[in-house]
């Protein structure tokens, strides 16, 4: 009688088991990076970050084929190092943040090469340009924070390799190298509300710097003046 029960409760319970639904985690913007380096006339390869990313990841460590990404990275949070080439950077003839502020990726399929890799490929919307890019990725821990809140906690590294010209972003050809190599560490915090920043107003999370006033900044110098 007993083992008949214990049967018919593993039974009941073991479709529930199987469609239990992977955690959502939401980026966070303080842990979450892209650093790129671009050639720089020949002489070296010029390094910048981009800070501030928000997203949400869909993420079961046993199935990474069911793995869903969405993020948003805000241009005007591009850092080279030097105002003068963040200006440049930013100008109209070149990533034109003033008309296309963000840049966007949006997974389309997933691809498990072991427990901690996996390929993700996805659709970059860069400069009104939308083209495919398969990112590298290495899952680094999953986990709970040790630090409060103590929230369990995914961290990732990732690397790709993009043609700024397929984006459209070709200005200053004989200055600037057209390959631009990606490397991106990101965290996510498990997180049930998390919702896609494409479908929600900004909210500035604990942390992260506060907007920059533009009426407090004196205005760029104009585009034809600045060299990368």
């Amino acid at each position: 009688m007993i083992l008949r029960l214990t049967l018919a409760l593993l039974l009941c319970t073991a479709p529930w088991a199987a469609q239990a639904a992977p955690d959502t985690y939401r980026l966070d913007p303080v842990h979450t990076r892209v650093l790129f380096a671009v050639e720089h006339a020949g002489f070296s390869h010029a390094l910048g970050t981009v800070s501030g990313s928000e997203g949400v990841l869909v993420f079961d460590p046993q199935d990474w084929r069911t793995a869903t990404l969405s993020v948003s990275v805000p241009l005007q949070r591009l850092d080279l190092g030097d105002e003068k080439w963040n200006t440049a950077t930013l100008a109209r003839n070149l990533l034109d943040a003033e008309r296309f502020p963000q840049a966007r990726f949006v997974s389309t399929r997933v691809e498990p090469i072991d427990d901690t890799h996996a390929n993700v490929t996805g659709q970059l919307t860069l400069h009104g340009v939308t083209a495919e890019v398969t990112l590298a990725v290495t899952l680094n821990a999953l986990k709970r924070h040790p630090l409060p809140p103590f929230r369990r906690t995914a961290g990732f590294s990732a690397t790709a390799t993009l043609s700024r010209s397929a984006f459209g972003v070709s200005g200053w050809p004989s200055m600037i190298g057209d390959a631009v190599a990606l490397r991106i560490e990101a965290e996510a915090v498990r997180d049930r509300n998390a919702a896609d920043p494409a479908d929600t107003p900004p909210i500035d999370p604990t942390g992260t710097p506060p907007p920059r006033d533009d009426s407090q900044v004196p205005s760029p110098q104009p585009v034809e003046e600045t060299t990368p």
